[in-house]
């Protein structure tokens, strides 16, 4: 039996799982990945729980990239609008959709203020990539005082080290490290 406590406070954020990030080679297969999604997603549903799908996109000209100077620079050019559709098998009517244009979730979107309208202070987080988007939103909710609970079965990287680093050293000092089963048995649907 799980010790979470997942309330009506509780609201699922699920990052970038859409159909060009979807496609990208991971460490755990992306449609492992996107099948517990659908898994925790029917769960917040049936409990009457925020579901949030967040996809990454950009203008159609580019305008928005980001253009910070590094040495492995993102996107040239925004990718086809296909890239940034959410995966059918995951959104449902009523769902919250945020965009975002940088890593994190929270970052120059209105995720926060949809969230605190609802009364939530605690996110389950789930997603690609996890040392990528995952880790840049889990660390702003942290920061903003959000208690977080990660599914890590729920969630993969392009890189098995950096998913490793994220779920052993970083993730255990932002949150609680679940997985799919324990939280779903938290929200008490037994689905």
């Amino acid at each position: 039996m799980s010790d979470l406590l997942l309330d009506a406070h509780t609201a699922l954020v699920l990052i970038d799982l859409q159909q060009g990030i979807l496609a990208l080679p991971t460490a755990r297969p992306s449609d492992e990945v996107l099948a517990r999604s659908v898994e925790l997603a029917r769960a917040f549903r049936a409990e009457r729980l925020p579901v949030v799908l967040v996809n990454v996109a950009w203008s159609a000209d580019g305008g928005d990239l980001p253009v910070a100077a590094t040495d492995r620079p993102g996107p040239l050019a925004a990718p086809p609008a296909a890239f940034s559709e959410i995966a059918p098998a995951l959104a449902a009517e009523g769902d919250i959709r945020i965009t975002k244009r940088h890593w994190g979730a929270f970052t120059g979107t209105e995720l926060d203020l949809q969230l605190r309208r609802r009364g939530i202070s605690r996110i389950v987080l789930a997603g690609i990539s996890t040392s990528i988007g995952v880790e840049s939103t889990a660390r702003a909710a942290w920061e903003n005082s959000y208690d977080v609970v990660f599914a890590e079965d729920a969630t993969t990287d392009t890189d098995a080290d950096s998913h490793a680093h994220s779920f052993g050293k970083i993730f255990p000092r932002l949150g609680r490290v679940s997985s799919t089963a324990e939280i779903i048995e938290a929200l008490g649907t037994g689905a």
